[in-house]
């Protein structure tokens, strides 16, 4: 029996529209950068940045959407019946995900982590934070961001 509170999404999505993205980025997305140690590093450390949806495995199918949407990424489980659509890739997060949210940009305070995640790609991309002081600047952005999304 179907909930009728429940808000049943079709099993083929269709084409995703902009703003429909960006809606249910700003509700459901994280913008993330794991640091982790790395003895084969040159700074002893590896910046991981991540773009993130995670969604309950019945609305996987929003997930695909979304891949299918940005051309890029990948769905994988994340743990329980939950999924995620993911983006760990530098040059497709810096020619596909940036750019669409400069285009298209978020209206909650998601907004402000997107372009602190957006300056850590830069650093990245001009290869600091395979320095020590690289790796410090990019801590210091990192603490500044909101940390309560899942991943």
């Amino acid at each position: 029996m179907e909930n009728p509170q429940r808000l049943y999404v079709q099993p083929h999505p269709g084409r995703l529209e902009a703003q429909w993205v960006v809606g249910f980025v700003d509700g459901e997305g994280c913008f993330f950068v794991g640091i982790d140690p790395h003895s084969e590093m040159t700074s002893g450390f590896q910046v991981l940045p991540e773009f993130t949806v995670v969604q309950h495995q019945r609305d996987v199918q929003l997930l695909h959407a979304l891949k299918q949407f940005f051309g890029c990424g990948v769905v994988r489980r994340n743990h329980g019946e939950r999924l995620a659509y993911r983006v760990r890739s530098l040059d497709h997060l810096n020619e596909k995900i940036v750019p669409f949210f400069e285009k298209h940009p978020l209206k909650s305070k998601k907004r402000v982590d997107f372009l602190k995640f957006r300056k850590i790609l830069q650093l990245m991309t001009k290869e600091e934070h395979l320095k020590r002081d690289g790796i410090e600047k990019i801590r210091a952005i990192l603490k500044t961001m909101n940390t309560g999304c899942e991943r």
